[in-house]
């Protein structure tokens, strides 16, 4: 909410738009205002009587007409007018379908001839409830602004939301809801997160010049970061060179090694001083580093900074040295690839894709020169899930998104409600409020309901949020 309680909404159009209108429309004529009249105040009637407008039928006389009508558009059929739209400058206002045609893809065909009939510039359509100030473009010109008043309850509501000491705020209407009103919203919410998920491969992809092997390489290397060291497993993926990578593909050791090597651990004052003499004494990290010298110095290898590893509340098994030697045997065994992944339509084919383990020296240390009990170090069933909702899932996605595949995002789509659903804060929250989370399907949109909306303060763009603003409001939301 703005200062004197000002509530302002504008919408741009920033991107092309890649379908065309199928309609035609001409100049408004004084033979239609008859028509107009009525279709005007049919359109706004049951908007300004919900939100206590006066006068509810807001063109009441004939001096309506006396201006602005030259920016009119209007679409006819058979002589009768069915529609029409306001052109000004670089904005669109007023677009109108008769009741009797509404429904019909009318309005969205309308819209389309009026974002061709307009400037290439952003469209901008200007609404506020207290007009003080003039609104004008980047070049200087004036935006004309419609004042609609925000009735006391919505606004009451509205404060109620952002003072709410308890989290959610929205937790008291949560029981209220229909089963209808959350399906809907959680189906929203969970495409919007592999949208969002989606958009941060295509970075990546961007990153590596177009090459979505690579792009999945680094999605998976910083997921197996698992949040900590996320970032710097990204990093990491960055600076292996996939292609040189592939000359030694049938050598487990010379892989560890580049990996190992890149990752900026082969060098020995990064070795804790109580662990470094027992490192240097067993021979395999010396050995481990003189292969990577000598592929450093074969392919021009440059490695990042190995001080950009965290260990502080790391659980041992976590320790990037066990994550990228289970990486080292994924790319071995021919497991980390796009196409391995594409492959994969069934939940155990996945996990059978992701699953790794470590070479023998791992079994017994998750440092150089920390001797430990012997463990296979196998991922953690928890870990695998987390893999395939975080890498696997969001990566079909993505990838049937640049294909055009939708079998592939609909495989997604089927694969993440047949997962277990993440067991964490925000989950439990959501179950405390009274809503199911049946799968990772439903702990996906949860997560984008707390991180994009409530951490955000965004309640007018939820639908939780708006149920609550408008319950003593006589307003049909439309989904």
């Amino acid at each position: 909410m703005h200062e004197n309680s000002k509530l302002a909404h504008e919408m741009r159009l920033v991107n092309p738009v890649e379908a065309k209108s199928t309609c035609s429309l001409v100049p408004y004529s004084s033979e239609y205002q008859e028509a107009y009249k009525k279709m005007y105040n049919s359109c706004y009637h049951e908007m300004r009587e919900a939100l206590h407008i006066e006068p509810y039928d807001f063109i009441q006389d004939d001096s309506f007409f006396d201006s602005k009508m030259d920016s009119v558009y209007c679409l006819i059929k058979d002589g009768i007018l069915i529609g029409s739209v306001a052109l000004k400058g670089k904005e669109i206002d007023d677009l109108l379908v008769a009741p009797d045609y509404q429904g019909c893809g009318i309005g969205r065909d309308i819209l389309l001839w009026a974002i061709e009939h307009i400037s290439e510039e952003p469209v901008i359509l200007h609404v506020a409830e207290i007009i003080d100030t003039d609104v004008r473009t980047s070049e200087g010109e004036y935006i004309p602004q419609m004042q609609m008043t925000v009735p006391p309850q919505v606004k009451e509501h509205y404060e109620e939301l952002l003072s709410e000491d308890k989290y959610p705020p929205c937790h008291r209407i949560i029981p209220e809801l229909t089963r209808l009103t959350v399906h809907s919203w959680m189906c929203a919410l969970q495409t919007e997160r592999l949208e969002q998920k989606t958009e941060a491969i295509r970075e990546r992809v961007r990153q590596c010049e177009g090459s979505w092997e690579k792009g999945y390489f680094m999605t998976l290397a910083r997921n197996f970061g698992f949040g900590v060291n996320g970032d710097a497993f990204e990093l990491w993926a960055k600076v292996i060179p996939l292609e040189a990578v592939a000359h030694h593909r049938d050598d487990l050791f010379q892989i560890e090694a580049i990996f190992m090597g890149q990752a900026g651990l082969l060098e020995p004052d990064l070795i804790p001083e109580y662990y470094r003499e027992e490192a240097l004494q067993e021979g395999y990290f010396t050995k481990l580093r003189k292969e990577y010298l000598y592929l450093q110095h074969k392919f021009n290898l440059t490695p990042m900074d190995g001080t950009l590893w965290r260990f502080l509340r790391l659980r041992p098994q976590n320790f990037p040295h066990i994550r990228i030697a289970q990486l080292a045997t994924l790319y071995y065994e021919r497991r980390a690839g796009l196409s391995q992944l594409i492959a994969c339509e069934t939940i155990e084919q996945l996990s059978s894709c992701l699953t790794s383990y470590v070479t023998p020296y791992w079994e017994t240390h998750y440092t150089f020169g920390s001797t430990s009990c012997y463990t296979e170090k196998h991922l953690s069933p928890t870990s695998l899930n987390l893999l395939m909702i975080n890498t696997a899932i969001p990566m079909l996605f993505a990838y049937g998104r640049h294909l055009s595949k939708e079998t592939l995002c609909d495989r997604a789509f089927n694969l993440l409600e047949q997962l277990k659903a993440e067991n964490n804060y925000i989950t439990r929250m959501w179950k405390e409020c009274g809503l199911n989370v049946e799968n990772a399907g439903d702990s996906q949109a949860l997560i984008q309901l707390k991180k994009e909306y409530c951490d955000k303060k965004d309640c007018l763009r939820c639908r939780i949020g708006y149920a609550l603003i408008a319950k003593s409001v006589n307003v049909t939301h439309r989904e």
